[in-house]
């Protein structure tokens, strides 16, 4: 014989299932990483006590102002996000959600990823070298460059590790410094062509760089959407293609001329 149930009875029972569930996963890891603002490194200066930039075999320049590239800090592979922690990140300007695939490689352990992002910042770094004397037009081995940043990895550094020995070498072609004596952050990756690369992470990297004093931020072009949104109050935002349009940004500003803008 059949049973009827009243229609709040069968509600009931519809919906305890359905908060089972929720309570279940509020309780189990998601497949995503939670970012947030990271450090900031002035290329110009030094790093745990060594220079960031060491040049030999060539007169250097004595450099005011900074170069600040920027760093997001994530959660790790192997760490624990649960649906609590996801809200949360929704709900705050200095958080960000992403999926774990999009930012460690699947199958990889933490020490392999460890080692993946140092040997990126290894290339970005040769790379940044090559781009920054074929900008001068000075071929390679002609000088001797040392890049020493402590505890970074990945490539988003390249484009500052260019700006910084180009500012050592040159400054701004006219007697003074590339950062017209501010504190310039940004980020980008680089190539020896001088082209300039996204990155990710940019909305976070903008207010990490105001934190640290930053009043200018180089920002990839293709990254200027999302730069603007959440872009901290007193910070600039110069969009940049190449090495060539960044060193032109950054002179036009020191004289007051046209700057683009995201």
């Amino acid at each position: 014989m059949a049973i009827r149930l009243s229609r709040p009875r069968a509600l009931a029972l519809c919906v305890l299932p359905v908060l089972g569930l929720f309570g279940t996963a509020a309780f189990a890891p998601l497949p995503f990483t939670v970012a947030q603002p990271g450090t900031t490194a002035d290329v110009l200066g030094d790093s745990k006590g060594k220079p960031v930039i060491t040049i030999e075999g060539t007169p250097t320049r004595t450099t005011d102002g900074e170069l600040r590239m920027t760093t997001i800090l994530a959660t790790g592979p192997g760490a624990d996000v649960g649906v609590g922690d996801v809200v949360d990140s929704w709900f705050r300007t200095d958080r960000a959600v992403m999926p774990r695939d999009s930012v460690y490689p699947t199958g990889d352990s933490e020490k392999e990823i460890e080692q993946h992002n140092l040997q990126d910042m290894e290339k970005s770094q040769n790379v940044a070298v090559d781009a920054a004397l074929r900008y001068l037009d000075r071929k390679p081995g002609s000088v001797d460059i040392t890049l020493h940043l402590a505890d970074v990895g990945g490539p988003s550094a390249g484009l500052f590790f260019s700006l910084g020995i180009i500012d050592k070498l040159v400054g701004n072609g006219s007697g003074g410094d590339l950062t017209g004596g501010r504190t310039v952050a940004g980020t980008g990756t680089i190539e020896a062509d001088g082209a300039v690369g996204a990155v990710g992470g940019v909305s976070l990297k903008t207010q990490a760089a105001r934190r640290d004093g930053a009043t200018v931020f180089l920002v990839p072009k293709a990254e200027c959407k999302q730069a603007k949104a959440e872009r901290p109050e007193g910070l600039r935002l110069i969009p940049v293609t190449t090495l060539e349009s960044a060193v032109s940004s950054l002179r036009a500003l020191d004289r007051g001329g046209k700057v683009p803008s995201c």
